[in-house]
């Protein structure tokens, strides 16, 4: 259900802002977005993991505030990650 230390070093390097970025909101979104994906893909086995699933809308909830300040903060560095990502707003 997690991701893999391989991909999230891609993701790191993919969305980083610098050469050592690792905490900018970019690449937080981006980690999250991966993680999410994940776990989507684990509750159609497994249905009933209701545990699991709090975890997801903690995770969704995160994600949302993160958009929400970058959006507050800088529209265009939003507008990018949304793009990116595939997100629908």
């Amino acid at each position: 259900m997690s991701i893999t230390t391989e991909r999230k070093a891609e993701l790191i390097k993919e969305h980083a802002r610098a050469d050592k970025d690792t905490g900018s909101a970019e690449v937080q979104i981006a980690v999250l977005t991966e993680r999410i994906a994940n776990l989507t893909e684990h509750f159609k086995t497994h249905k009933k993991d209701n545990h699991s699933r709090r975890g997801l809308l903690k995770m969704v909830s995160q994600r949302r505030r993160l958009l929400d300040y970058l959006k507050n903060k800088d529209e265009s560095r939003y507008k990018d990650v949304v793009q990116k990502l595939g997100l629908r707003r």
